[in-house]
């Protein structure tokens, strides 16, 4: 059996999906190394303009897999301290693997999105929720820090300070209904709709010219992490005219609106 499927359900659009139901998709070593790998495939298919992530069943992700942790690469003749610190890379590799995608991500969580399992989420570039759905911040509930895998970077990032340290200081569920309200998702629909909504979603994006949308997803990352408003503002300009000067997509927008049709962005 696969703990991790590939698909390409709409043309220019790959979904991902985390198979293992029975664990609620659980972040095991033997889910997460293909995950990965999976990510890294996408990244290197130009034919891919946008990607779907979700997780089979009626969970998105569980969090950590204590019952069922899977086998970890390369640890031959370490320490526990050693696995550890393996352990972790690895997850931070899946993490950053997300949000480095040349391709925008769609979260689709169609159920629980739990320690680990919020933390993917969140490192997706969009965040569409079944209405069955919930977030949690799990570690404090644990008895740990409720901060992992980038958690406390982008969970500010997302809905603002004051309501992060609420809900990970709490240890409480959000449901889709508040989440939608506070911007931890951009919106909550029927579960049954979930994939068409993301998928409708994946298509417009993909219409549109690839280095004007992979350029406007490197700059609104950026944008998070800049130091001041004019070092930013240098970087989105550079990248407007790498677009602006180095194609004719300009130039076919106009022209489609004088013509009443769709352009065929050419990059």
């Amino acid at each position: 059996m696969s703990f991790v499927l590939l698909d390409k359900p709409r043309p220019h659009v790959a979904l991902i999906t985390l198979n293992r139901p029975e664990r609620m998709n659980a972040m095991a070593f033997d889910v997460m190394v293909p995950f990965r790998e999976a990510l890294e495939e996408v990244g290197r298919d130009n034919d891919v303009r946008a990607v779907v992530v979700t997780g089979a069943g009626r969970g998105f992700c569980s969090g950590a897999d204590l019952e069922s942790p899977g086998r970890i690469p390369g640890i031959e003749g370490l320490t526990v301290s050693g696995i550890a610190l393996r352990s972790m890379e690895l997850l931070d590799k899946v993490v950053a693997a997300l949000r480095g995608l040349h391709q925008p991500v769609i979260a689709a969580v169609n159920g629980p999105a739990i320690g680990g399992g919020l933390c993917l989420s969140l490192a997706a570039d969009i965040r569409l929720a079944a209405d069955t759905a919930y977030f949690r911040a799990a570690g404090i509930n644990n008895g740990l820090t409720a901060s992992e895998l980038g958690l406390s970077y982008l969970l500010p990032r997302a809905i603002g300070a004051s309501r992060a340290f609420e809900i990970m200081l709490s240890g409480r569920d959000v449901d889709a209904a508040e989440a939608e309200r506070i911007g931890l998702v951009s919106r909550a629909v029927p579960g049954d709709k979930l994939l068409e909504t993301a998928y409708e979603l994946a298509e417009r994006i993909a219409g549109f010219s690839r280095p004007g949308v992979e350029l406007t997803k490197r700059m609104l990352w950026s944008g998070l992490d800049a130091g001041s408003l004019n070092a930013h503002m240098d970087h989105e300009g550079l990248a407007q005219l790498f677009v602006r000067l180095t194609t004719r997509n300009f130039e076919e927008a106009i022209q489609a609106r004088k013509e009443n049709r769709a352009p065929e962005f050419r990059d």
